[in-house]
């Protein structure tokens, strides 16, 4: 277990923080066009399903850590943005929520011993996971969403300054 991943675990909500700094609130709900390959969903859209899926994932690797090969249910992020209002929900809340869980529960992952990353879940979907792995995944999904963000922000002439 490379415990450098925790740690980018926990600068998660700067770095959403940050990408979406200066950003009026026309912007964050501009919808790209289908054409734009650069996702459907709006900048305020990806907020507020990082941090849906930021709680449901750690609620994962706690059931992980705490249970014996739990069961871990899938859902399905379009349904959650079709229906939960993703569009009068905040950013900015969204984005501290995402912050404060995710450094809370840094302070578990640090206490843990390295075996612990190796317990493992079963995903609804996807089989067989372990705590080291779910986490490499809150990592790698924040990323992923980074990445349309900082395109959706090209497009609209609006680049992050440094």
């Amino acid at each position: 277990m490379d415990r450098k991943l925790i740690e980018l675990y926990e600068s998660g909500g700067g770095r959403l923080q940050r990408s979406i700094s200066r950003l009026s609130s026309e912007d964050l709900l501009w919808v790209p066009p289908p054409d734009a390959q650069i996702g459907l969903w709006s900048i305020q859209q990806i907020v507020i399903h990082l941090m849906d899926s930021d709680l449901i994932g750690t609620n994962r690797m706690k059931s992980i850590i705490a249970e014996d090969h739990p069961t871990i249910l899938g859902y399905d992020e379009n349904k959650f943005a079709a229906s939960l209002f993703y569009e009068v929900q905040n950013a900015e809340s969204a984005i501290g929520l995402l912050d404060l869980n995710r450094k809370q529960f840094a302070k578990v992952l640090r206490k843990l011993p390295d075996s612990t990353f190796e317990r493992t879940g079963m995903h609804s979907e996807r089989g067989i996971i372990t705590l080291g792995r779910c986490l490499q995944q809150r990592v790698e999904h924040l990323d992923h969403h980074l990445d349309f963000v900082f395109k959706k922000r090209e497009k609209l002439g609006k680049p992050p300054k440094d």
